[in-house]
C-alpha cells in the first residue's frame, strides 16, 4: 500500500529530483487540507511506483514554504525532475490532481 511521503529541508531535493512528484503544501489548522488530506492518500496508492506523492507540513517545514513562495494552503506543486512544471491553489478534486499528474509523466 503506497503512503506519501512527508517532505523536509534534508529530504526534500533528493526525493522530488528523481521523475514526478506531486507536493502538497498544507498545515494542520487548514480546514481546505484536512478535506483533501483523503485525495492524497488515495494518490498516493494510485500512483506508487509511478510518481512521489509528497506532503510538506508548513507549519514544521516554513524554510521549504518560503523557498518555494507558498502563501496559502494548500498550495501543491506538479514537479519532474526538480523543476515545478504546475501548480494550484485551494482544494482540488482527485480527478483533477490525477489529470495533472497523468498530464506530466
Amino acid at each position: 500500500m503506497g503512503k506519501y511521503i512527508e517532505l523536509t529541508v534534508e529530504n526534500f531535493d533528493e526525493i522530488v529530483n528523481n521523475g514526478i512528484s506531486l507536493v502538497d503544501f498544507w498545515a494542520p489548522w487548514c480546514g481546505p487540507c484536512r478535506m483533501i488530506a483523503p485525495v492524497i492518500d488515495e494518490l498516493a496508492n494510485d500512483f506508487e511506483g509511478k510518481a512521489n506523492i509528497c506532503k510538506v507540513n508548513t507549519d514544521e517545514q516554513q524554510d521549504l514554504a518560503v523557498k518555494f513562495g507558498v502563501r496559502s494552503v494548500p498550495t501543491i506543486l506538479f514537479m519532474k525532475d526538480g523543476e515545478i512544471v504546475d501548480q494550484v491553489i485551494g482544494a482540488q478534486s482527485k480527478q483533477a490532481l490525477t489529470d495533472k499528474l497523468n498530464s506530466i509523466a
